[in-house]
């Protein structure tokens, strides 16, 4: 029984004459080429960092993702480390292999202790490599302790203490009754890295009033209020 040719149905037919055909062709075998290229790189040497690692910021309470493009056949083995000390795999530091030369980290519920320098290394049986970068913590102002109300006698030393954080490092203001205080000899304050402090000499009865500690940077404001009472 002889075989019939079926023919093509219509639209289906290809004339490699064609630009549009011939232009695809080209690519084809352009991408073929570029697999096998890419194919050779991988099967030769030690780990490559294709695309470096770069600094990110974290938001308290939020998540970073640290990436870098790698070349590396066969599959490499991953080790990050945060100031020189290995991170786990795990609840806060997840390690990451996105297809399909990218290796990444995410840190999770971002603390200010996550400050610091990450560094990866990659290894395969011919060798090895790293890269490194920095998370930088922005953390918005608070006054995480407001200062406590006070009763005090005329004459004496009244100290209004609050406990501050922030990164950038707030700007802190003082005020009494609404009024930004104007600092002297006698009522002034100091700003620490973690705390602001309050001091009135002398105490007088005019002294007595509502205070407020104010701390404002880029992400963010709070305050907290005390009252002063002088006998």
């Amino acid at each position: 029984m002889s075989k019939v040719k079926a023919t093509p149905p219509p639209g289906f037919t290809l004339n490699i004459n064609d630009p549009q055909v011939q232009e695809a062709a080209i690519r084809i075998q352009a991408s073929y080429r570029g697999h096998r290229s890419r194919k050779e790189l991988r099967e030769k040497g030690p780990p490559k960092i294709l695309q470096e690692l770069r600094d990110v910021v974290l938001v308290e309470g939020s998540a970073a993702k640290l990436e870098c493009r790698v070349s590396a056949f066969p599959d490499p083995f991953i080790v990050w480390y945060k100031d020189g000390k290995e991170l786990k795999d795990g609840p806060k530091y997840r390690y990451v292999f996105e297809d399909p030369d990218f290796v990444a980290l995410v840190v999770r519920d971002g603390v200010l202790a996550d400050l610091g320098k990450y560094t990866v290394t990659i290894k395969n049986p011919f060798g090895q490599t790293s890269g490194s970068a920095c998370i930088l913590v922005e953390v918005p102002a608070k006054v995480s302790k407001g200062p406590d109300n006070i009763k005090a006698k005329r004459g004496t030393t009244v100290v209004l203490k609050a406990e501050i954080r922030g990164e950038p490092p707030p700007d802190v203001a003082w005020l009494k009754d609404g009024d930004d205080i104007d600092e002297d000899d006698r009522v002034f304050f100091d700003v620490g890295d973690t705390n602001t402090i309050l001091t009135i000499k002398n105490a007088k009865v005019s002294d007595a009033g509502k205070y407020e500690v104010f701390v404002e940077n880029n992400l963010g404001t709070d305050q907290s209020f005390a009252r002063v009472d002088v006998l």
